[in-house]
């Protein structure tokens, strides 16, 4: 009897420690995003927003940060990098291909590093 308890309660706390890796899934997360203007604004929002598991994207124009909520059970930091990227604008930990930089309007093209 006691060694059914014994692993009952083993049993009980391996299942306990996997629980606790959960994900946020209100995940606050601010990088900066290079851009000038608000053309640049639309376009940086709308590529947060395309990555699964954003609720929230507002990115300022004078500071250039992006802050977002976003669900990491179903995205992860890099993949809202990699898509604001994509669409041309350079973030703190990728920067974007020259070829999308060069796709982005004049007005939106800023001194890159």
């Amino acid at each position: 009897m006691k060694k059914l308890v014994l692993i009952a309660l083993v049993t009980f706390l391996g299942f306990s420690a996997q629980a606790q890796t959960k994900k946020n899934k209100n995940l606050k997360y601010t990088t900066e995003v290079n851009g000038n203007c608000e053309q640049c604004k639309k376009r940086i929002e709308k590529a947060a927003f395309s990555v699964p598991g954003v609720k929230t994207a507002s990115w300022d124009v004078s500071s250039h940060q992006l802050s977002v909520i976003l669900n990491e059970e179903k995205s992860s930091p890099a993949d809202l990098n990699k898509a604001i990227a994509k669409v041309g604008h350079d973030t703190k930990e990728i920067k974007a291909e020259t070829a999308d930089y060069e796709n982005l309007h004049t007005c939106c093209k800023y001194v890159r590093e």
